[in-house]
């Protein structure tokens, strides 16, 4: 009896390494957003990094990147006591990856002050940054690790608001920066802690942004033959009436993105300059061709 084979398809090894890529890209930025940015000026807005400066403060013999390496080790014993080793996943390796890019960033670009003298400026790369990068690898379905693993031993074991939980430790840290570091540096960590969570969510929000686009056309075939053909895309097709005319239409109804909006706007404005259309944004589209199930 002859065995199956069980090697991976090409495109499932392409979307492994596409995965693997992003995944490193989105914590290198985060990396470059920790060392160059959050550390020189004590902004300690969280999470491990957060811990990490203050640690690096309080125990000034081993820096930032060290104390990651520590606090993240003792994370994922901790979460392979309590999660088991099947569930952290890449949640292992996230959390070692970032401490060694930070570790790569304070070798290759040692901070010994800010890089300039502009606080509010350096906060906004501090914030940015780290968030583009959290949003890079939290849209590929990953995690940066660190107090991820706090939160998924929480989920497991109370009924206490993860979202909470984690913010209530994040204010903890911030409290200790503003009595280590100063009133001004903390009240730039509580604006930073305020502002990391909705600058994640724009960014995630802008990776995954999609135009849905209804049109209702005298010429319905060549634009559906233009969305199939030239933009490789799909649409849907209902029929539909005019409330002043009462004649009935077709109406095509499209996913695409930006690039691809923009194209078929400017194919309409040349094939029927009096179509209609309605061009809506959408960052939760799921389904063949975007983002999967």
């Amino acid at each position: 009896m002859l065995k199956e084979k069980t090697g991976l398809t090409r495109d499932q090894l392409l979307a492994g390494v596409r995965f693997f890529v992003l995944l490193n890209c989105g914590l290198f930025i985060t990396a470059v957003g920790i060392a160059i940015f959050k550390t020189p000026n004590h902004f300690a807005f969280g999470g491990t990094s957060g811990l990490s400066i203050i640690l690096s403060t309080l125990f000034p013999h081993w820096n930032v990147g060290t104390f990651m390496w520590l606090v993240n080790a003792a994370l994922v014993l901790v979460g392979f006591v309590f999660l088991g080793v099947r569930s952290m996943g890449w949640t292992v390796y996230s959390s070692f990856a970032l401490s060694f890019f930070v570790s790569l960033c304070q070798k290759l670009w040692p901070m010994s002050h800010p890089l300039t003298t502009d606080t509010f400026l350096e906060m906004c790369f501090a914030v940015i940054l780290p968030a583009v990068g959290s949003a890079i690898v939290f849209n590929i379905g990953a995690s940066t690790g660190g107090t991820d693993i706090v939160a998924m031993i929480l989920h497991k074991y109370t009924s206490l608001e993860i979202g909470r939980a984690l913010m209530f430790s994040d204010l903890g840290i911030v409290l200790v920066a503003a009595y280590l570091y100063g009133a001004q540096t903390g009240l730039y960590c509580i604006l930073g802690l305020i502002l990391k969570s909705t600058v994640v969510d724009g960014a995630i929000e802008s990776l995954n942004l999609r135009k849905v686009c209804s049109v209702i056309t005298s010429h319905p075939d060549q634009v559906e033959q233009f969305i199939v053909e030239k933009l490789n895309r799909s649409a849907t097709e209902q029929k539909a009436f005019g409330a002043y005319t009462h004649d009935e239409r077709r109406v095509l109804v499209t996913v695409l993105t930006r690039r691809e909006a923009a194209v078929l706007r400017n194919y309409i404005r040349i094939t029927d300059p009096h179509a209609f259309i309605t061009i809506v944004n959408s960052s939760e589209i799921i389904g063949k061709g975007f983002r999967s199930i």
